[in-house]
């Protein structure tokens, strides 16, 4: 797949860089609310309100989620990062604060939730335009590479973090833990000097931002069939685990599958830079990937199966985050890397939709979507890949 460097690896570089430590781990927090709060929602909604309400409110965040984010990070490429993020932090908090505060009413509620998901801080996008300005260029893809593999930290210890508050204080306080963390890991991340000193590159602007180039808008095509990969596989594994007699089987097996991905982004950060041509062939890793879950073995070894099948995600966004880069015209990188992050959420969302009906037809047919989508993002990522090298970026384009 990639040559592996023997030099020690480039992690230890990038964590050494002054303020990478610091940028990494705040957003790690501020990012936490991605995986805590849709879960403090439902658990406060099934206590206050009912399981119908409760599906309503994390569709509503998880929906003004995926449109806020383009459009905020928009904003950070048109200005700067620390008022964007402090005001948008602060919106969410608010809605985190309206659900708990005046919860019991549906429409309050919805509306606290819609806030909660609009008001999301940029953070992914911030930091991922803040390593070019931080790293030496040959280290820049080990960062992304990490960045990514720590993300599935979030959805370990997020979850926790909820858990554990509403065990203690009860529904609202898993509510008021997600915005107390969201605006902890704001602050420490804004207060930091690189990212206060970061300014957008001057360009002319365009309604499409970075949707004007054709090969990055095809490029989230493809990104969009890899969360409709993902976002199929927990559906599949609850008819999997019901079938073996075990429902809380599903939540290992999701463990074991982000276990893998972190392994996979901590190898990668040793890989030598590539081109264009990883896309599609990381692509096509993360299919063969997916291919062994059809045998729907017994769980052990299913669960080696799952961690195999999170091996390539990270690597492949690190290929997706690098040319999105490259692709996206001057002024513009931010809002690109935030629509990395919205396809795949709406992919995912699409995909967990789809995967309901064809697990009624069979398990096998709901991890069945997994390999079929991954066989699409092949095929787009390689028209992407022949369609060229990345146009010379300039201020006008």
């Amino acid at each position: 797949m990639s040559a592996v460097s023997s030099s020690p690896p480039r992690v230890r570089a990038v964590l050494r860089a002054p303020q990478v430590s610091r940028v990494l781990l705040a957003s790690q927090v501020g990012r936490l609310p991605l995986a805590s709060g849709p879960l403090a929602l439902l658990l406060f909604a099934r206590q206050s309100l009912s399981l119908t309400a409760a599906g309503l409110l994390v569709a509503a965040y998880t929906a003004a989620m995926a449109v806020s984010a383009p459009l905020l990070a928009r904003t950070v490429d048109r200005w700067r990062q620390p008022p964007v993020l402090w005001a948008s932090a602060l919106v969410s908090g608010a809605g985190f604060a309206l659900v708990a505060a005046g919860g019991h009413r549906i429409p309050v509620a919805a509306v606290g939730a819609a806030l909660a998901g609009l008001g999301t801080p940029p953070l992914e996008a911030c930091l991922r335009a803040l390593w070019p300005d931080l790293l030496a260029p040959d280290v820049v893809p080990a960062a992304y590479a990490l960045d990514i593999a720590v993300q599935e930290v979030i959805f370990v210890v997020g979850p926790l973090t909820t858990v554990a508050a509403v065990a203690l204080g009860g529904p609202t306080a898993g509510l008021l833990t997600a915005a107390a963390l969201q605006l902890a890991g704001t602050a420490v991340f804004a207060r930091t000097p690189a990212v206060r000193s970061w300014r957008g590159v001057p360009a002319v602007r365009h309604w499409a931002g970075p949707l004007r180039s054709h090969r990055l808008a095809l490029m989230l095509v493809g990104v969009l069939c890899v969360g409709l990969a993902f976002g199929s596989i927990p559906v599949a594994l609850t008819g999997y685990a019901e079938a073996a007699g075990a429902r809380s089987l599903s939540g290992w097996l999701l463990a074991a599958q982000a276990a893998g991905a972190l392994i996979g982004g901590l190898l990668y950060t040793r890989a030598r830079p590539g081109g264009p041509i990883r896309l599609p062939l990381l692509a096509a890793a993360l299919m063969a990937g997916f291919l062994p879950l059809l045998v729907t073995p017994r769980p052990a070894a299913m669960a080696v199966l799952m961690a195999v099948s999170g091996l390539a995600l990270p690597p492949l966004l690190t290929a997706v985050f690098l040319a999105a880069d490259r692709l996206a015209p001057a002024g513009t990188v931010a809002e690109a890397f935030a629509w990395v992050a919205t396809a795949f959420a709406v992919g995912s969302a699409i995909g967990a939709a789809a995967a309901g009906p064809l697990i009624a037809a069979g398990i096998r047919y709901g991890f069945g979507l997994a390999p079929v989508a991954a066989l699409i993002c092949v095929a787009v990522l390689t028209v992407v890949y022949r369609a060229g090298p990345a146009p010379a970026r300039v201020a006008g384009a």
